[in-house]
């Protein structure tokens, strides 16, 4: 059985920012730090609250890849596919999160540990190849070096 969802902690920001033209993505980026994902209850609430359909905040939601329609792992990795990741070796370190993880893009570990997600650029070129995971960078990335920093926050999760 799911918990219900506990909309009134959506009030505070609906309140400040429904009325303000142009603030859908100011709500969705609050709701998802609330929620950790757009849940489909609190986009509805949304679209009742501001007035905006519900198949435009989708449309808003599904553009910019900041926005997640699944719950996520306690770690985001995010890993960059750019060109100049790509050029790097960007599909070894894809491929060493698949075989310590088990997982592939889009996915998150039984134990709920860890989600994957592929992005087409994170900005860090210098650094290729490059991921994020939740607000941390790690750059000149090599497998070992991934297969370690994996290690260490499993270790710390603990």
């Amino acid at each position: 059985m799911q918990n219900k969802l506990d909309l009134s902690l959506l009030d505070g920001v609906l309140e400040e920012y429904a009325p303000v033209k142009g603030s859908l993505i100011t709500i969705l980026q609050h709701t998802q730090d609330i929620y950790g994902y757009l849940p489909k209850e609190a986009i509805e609430r949304i679209a009742d609250r501001t007035g905006i359909a519900t198949s435009e905040i989708m449309g808003v939601g599904t553009f910019y890849t900041q926005f997640r329609f699944q719950p996520v792992g306690k770690y985001l990795i995010m890993l960059c596919q750019g060109t100049a990741c790509h050029v790097n070796s960007s599909e070894l370190i894809l491929q060493t999160i698949r075989d310590e993880l088990g997982i592939e893009d889009g996915q998150t570990t039984a134990d709920g540990l860890f989600s994957l997600k592929c992005v087409a650029c994170l900005g860090c070129c210098s650094l290729s190849p490059v991921m994020m995971i939740n607000e941390d960078t790690y750059g000149s990335l090599t497998p070992d070096k991934t297969k370690n920093i994996l290690k260490e926050l499993r270790e710390a999760a603990q």
